[in-house]
């Protein structure tokens, strides 16, 4: 399992690179992010994985970002109204792209990474929209959605699950028990604001002492500006006992899609990630808006 040896670079507090942004690179390369194009582009999507393999990344997070069932779902009144007016495959849509995601990312490491170990991180987000925890479901709904998630990422093949941009501990937590449940090692991202706390106003204190009994693998920051990182890596380094890491955007989000500014050249994003490397984070990476050549810079601090 590819995972083994991403856990043995950490426990010798070697530095793990992750890849960068998926999503606003297919977009940056002037492609429409329409189903993700993991069903009409699927070679284009493979190519950019492959792209982040060339520049060193250690992980590789799939193409899967807010893709889930809930997510199409809600574009509609109601289930009645979904089938009424909805395209006849939606009730199966979103688990058969999810393990397209996973099947790429996977093709991708066989086609180029030769005999180096790269990670397939299977990359889900919160249930509802990352930036606004209040719209989250309760518990339980929570918890039967994200079961149905992890299993069908890991009958795909993925080694690990990537819960990223979360914005909150209670739903960490449900996740992060389902995915041990699975046998799956989880990596839990959380976006913060610019005083290095969660948007619900908790603590990366509170964070760590809420997951790391559960048993998640590493507690993450991203998909937030760099400054913000450093911000929150202040307040995860001190309590953290599991390997912590960050992965920033760059750019400003343009709704619906990414506007890409010229703010963090890759040097630039290096030497904000050599701060979060020297306040004890072991894994470095892109969000939205890095490209490529923003990982390969990374690999100056291994």
């Amino acid at each position: 399992m590819s995972y083994a040896a991403i856990h043995d670079k950490l426990s010798r507090k070697e530095t793990v690179i992750l890849d960068g942004a998926i999503g606003t690179e297919i977009l940056r390369r002037n492609v429409t992010w329409a189903d993700h194009q993991l069903a009409n582009k699927p070679e284009f999507v493979r190519g950019i994985h492959e792209d982040y393999i060339r520049a060193g990344a250690d992980v590789l997070s799939t193409n899967s970002f807010q893709l889930c069932r809930r997510a199409l779902n809600n574009h509609f009144r109601d289930d009645a109204h979904r089938h009424h007016i909805g395209a006849k495959d939606l009730d199966e849509r979103a688990n058969k792209l999810l393990a397209a995601s996973v099947h790429l990312a996977r093709e991708a490491r066989e086609h180029v990474a030769a005999k180096r170990p790269v990670a397939v991180a299977a990359a889900v987000t919160t249930l509802e929209w990352c930036f606004r925890p209040d719209l989250a479901p309760s518990v339980e709904q929570a918890r039967n959605e994200y079961k149905e998630i992890f299993q069908t990422v890991k009958d795909a093949g993925a080694d690990m699950v990537l819960l990223e941009t979360v914005n909150s501990i209670a739903e960490a937590r449900v996740a992060a028990e389902v995915a041990k449940s699975l046998g799956l090692p989880i990596w839990v991202a959380f976006v913060c604001d610019e005083n290095g706390r969660l948007f619900t106003g908790e603590t990366m204190a509170q964070a760590t002492a809420a997951l790391e009994p559960i048993g998640v693998d590493a507690i993450l920051l991203n998909c937030a500006p760099p400054n913000d990182i450093s911000a929150g890596m202040k307040e995860l380094a001190p309590p953290a006992h599991v390997p912590i890491g960050g992965y920033a955007h760059v750019g400003r989000f343009d709704p619906p899609e990414w506007m890409f500014t010229d703010e963090y050249p890759p040097a630039k994003y290096r030497d904000a990630a050599a701060q979060w490397k020297q306040m004890g984070a072991r894994i470095l990476g892109g969000c939205c808006g890095t490209t490529p050549d923003h990982i390969a810079a990374l690999g100056a601090l291994r």
